[in-house]
């Protein structure tokens, strides 16, 4: 009924029971894209991204749900991968920009609220949609601090220890609850997310089609794994 009376033609425009449907859209292309996770580990922060090839004649390589933001922030999708490209190329530009004027690496909340921001502004614009797209967004800060953050397709962010988005959300992030410890090293978590997304693919799981990536706190360096690294941390 809602839909018929065209609340859902407008981001600007309130339901009468008080729901922004396009929003509400945008969440559901996150909750039906192919599944990334990432947590926040005592010696670095670890991604990984189940890439899900629609064809076997794609390269797997040319697919890509990770993206490096500077050497110490990196990134992983879920949903409309070109709008995360979009919001990827902004705040690449942005850290780059502050290199060069402050002669230091941007911080990480300062990446994640550009992200936001822009998130936010595109709810409540006319002639615009919201960006159908949740990030994970991890790094090393200068002081060795870890931190991991999740930014929500409307622009609401929260900073995790752990958190899974995707289609595979609710039952990822569940075996998280269960088995992440923040005391993980990162070969640790690497293994733990490799094999909780392979318990959720089930025969679907291939190296092939998961990307997975840790930036290290020594070097703050991002670091993708290849094939065979990730054969070898799945049991």
């Amino acid at each position: 009924m809602i839909d018929k009376m065209g609340y859902d033609r407008s981001i600007t425009m309130f339901s009468p029971d008080g729901r922004l449907l396009q929003v509400e859209y945008a969440k559901k292309s996150v909750r039906q894209a192919p599944t990334g996770l990432a947590m926040a580990c005592k010696d670095g922060v670890v991604f990984i991204s189940d890439k899900y090839l629609i064809s076997k004649l794609i390269v797997p390589e040319a697919v890509e749900k990770m993206f490096k933001v500077d050497d110490h922030i990196a990134l992983t999708a879920a949903g409309l991968i070109a709008d995360a490209r979009v919001l990827v190329d902004r705040v690449q530009l942005r850290a780059q920009q502050h290199t060069v004027t402050y002669d230091s690496k941007i911080d990480i909340l300062s990446v994640v609220k550009e992200i936001s921001d822009l998130k936010q502004i595109c709810t409540q614009s006319a002639g615009l949609r919201p960006f159908g797209v949740s990030l994970l967004v991890g790094g090393v800060e200068e002081d060795g601090t870890v931190k991991l953050y999740l930014t929500e397709p409307y622009g609401l962010y929260f900073q995790y220890q752990a958190a899974a988005i995707g289609e595979g959300e609710t039952e990822v992030q569940a075996q998280l609850e269960k088995r992440y410890k923040p005391s993980m090293t990162v070969q640790e978590g690497l293994k733990l997310g490799l094999n909780i997304l392979k318990d959720y693919l089930k025969s679907d799981f291939n190296a092939n089609r998961v990307d997975a990536a840790f930036i290290n706190k020594e070097t703050r360096k991002f670091t993708k794994l290849d094939d065979d690294e990730i054969k070898r941390l799945v049991k």
